[in-house]
């Protein structure tokens, strides 16, 4: 039985719709296109019309991605193809004894992920024939009775190795964010390829509403989008797939800002948000393996912080100076919360003291508490003069020319690397981190790069000068604090 088939019998997949499929032909086109079933003339003009191509498809995809405007129905459908493929295919013949193939749906965290998971549990027990091959349920998987498992997995390019995977729906793609690496998404993609590689008619399907352009959803639909290839890649806007969606919600949504609209509902990529920084650039102003610099004699330092309440998001510091026309990091510290404030505030006065800092510039929205805090320490907080869209701004042409080391952080890479450049109606730019997002690191860093008078001071002669530099040199001891090489500076 095919998927249209099942999907068009009230006993199996129908179950799940109510057997009205009415509002549902420009999925049952695409089904068919993936499927590479017999389509009709009406099923043609849809397949050319959202994927740009004029070929018929004679036989089935195995990677496809789906550009669908919010509320289209995009989820939905795809934990339907996750049911069925787990439960209409037979896999006995590639899986070994003992062995149980995987159909693994991947979102940004656990719980967008289980919203697919609920969507193939609700198809599973609405029809009493599939309802039957359940085994068991967990929290986050469904054991079937053919040794096939629907799993629940967030999008790490680690956690999706080693398994025997069937198929892969990966939800939202074009939104997922990875604190450790630049480029999440596509790292991905790339983990779970080799895992399918190894079953015949498995399948890749990515859905997601389109965002900037950038990242594996835009580099498939770059590569692919109209052209004949083995990978599909489909966009359409929401009421073309979803009619029932009312007309005016759309048109107020276009009323209230129409970049944002052309892709939540859209379907279309936008062309106001583009990449702040390229991965390249800033992964060439890092030193390897240089994780602190510690003080040394005669050298003026800055210190930025961007102070936080201990609930959400991080309280960060970062410390640099400059060597003639080069800008160097020497320390970035960051406190994930939950934390209290006051201790963190506590650590990090210790730590500008090492360095011989006796004022510190923070986030000028930070209000009266951070002075408090600080002053009662013995440095002074002063606020920023400049937002953190306008130190990111003055902060890229550093980066660009190569005149910034960065210490070796996997986190500051990835914020530096996610941040986003927007243009409003009006014609201005602005740049911050995407949504759920953070730039913590991003923003100290920037402002300590670019401070060029209060939170600089010389400290006194140390100890030491360029034997740091030996790597015989495991720690060196100052007046009042030894700094080891990993970084550790010990009272």
């Amino acid at each position: 039985m095919n998927i249209v088939e099942a999907v068009s019998d009230r006993e199996l997949l129908g179950a799940a719709f109510r057997g009205d499929v009415s509002s549902w032909g420009s999925w049952l086109a695409f089904l068919r296109a993936l499927f590479g079933l017999p389509m009709s003339p009406e099923d043609l003009a849809v397949f050319t019309r959202f994927t740009g191509r004029s070929s018929v498809p004679t036989s089935a995809w195995r990677e496809a991605w789906l550009v669908v405007g919010r509320r289209g129905g995009k989820s939905r459908v795809a934990a339907m193809i996750a049911v069925y493929l787990a439960c209409f295919r037979d896999y006995s013949a590639v899986l070994a004894p003992g062995e149980r193939g995987v159909v693994m749906l991947l979102a940004a965290d656990r719980q967008q992920a289980r919203v697919l998971l609920r969507y193939t549990l609700g198809m599973l027990e609405s029809s009493e024939l599939l309802s039957s091959m359940v085994e068991e349920k967990l929290k986050e998987s469904v054991k079937l009775t053919n040794g096939i498992d629907i799993e629940v997995h967030t999008s790490s390019f680690r956690s999706v190795r080693g398994y025997s995977i069937v198929a892969a729906v990966c939800d939202e793609i074009a939104f997922w964010r990875d604190e450790t690496t630049a480029n999440p998404d596509v790292e991905v993609v790339n983990a779970i390829r080799p895992g399918l590689a190894t079953t015949p008619d498995s399948l890749l399907l990515c859905i997601s509403s389109p965002y900037a352009r950038r990242g594996a959803l835009w580099s498939a639909f770059k590569q692919h989008y109209g052209k004949d290839g083995p990978v599909l890649v489909w966009q359409a806007d929401t009421r073309s797939m979803n009619p029932t969606i009312p007309p005016s919600t759309v048109e107020e949504a276009y009323e209230r800002d129409a970049s944002a609209a052309a892709a939540e509902w859209g379907g279309e990529v936008r062309s106001d948000i583009e990449s702040f920084v390229s991965v390249e650039a800033v992964e060439a102003c890092v030193v390897p393996e240089r994780r602190v610099v510690p003080p040394v004699e005669g050298m003026r330092y800055f210190a930025f912080t961007d102070p936080s309440g201990g609930s959400q998001d991080s309280f960060t510091l970062a410390v640099a100076h400059r060597e003639k026309e080069r800008t160097v990091l020497d320390l970035v510290l960051e406190r994930r919360p939950p934390f209290s404030p006051e201790s963190v505030v506590e650590e990090f006065v210790s730590t500008l003291k090492q360095y011989r800092i006796s004022q510190v510039v923070g986030d000028r929205y930070a209000g009266e508490w951070p002075r408090e805090q600080f002053r009662k320490h013995g440095v002074a907080y002063n606020p920023s003069a400049r937002a953190k869209s306008e130190l990111y701004a003055e902060l890229l042409p550093l980066i660009n020319s190569g005149k910034l080391e960065l210490l070796d952080d996997k986190r500051l890479v990835a914020q530096l690397t996610s941040l986003e450049r927007r243009t409003s109606r009006a014609g201005k730019d602005s740049i911050d981190h995407g949504p759920g997002g953070h730039d913590d690191l991003a923003n100290v860093v920037a402002g300590a790069a670019l401070i060029d008078g209060p939170g600089a001071s010389i400290p006194p002669k140390s100890m030491f000068t360029q034997m740091w530099h030996s790597p015989a040199v495991h720690s060196i001891r100052t007046e009042d604090t030894v700094v080891t090489r990993d970084g550790k500076m010990l009272p």
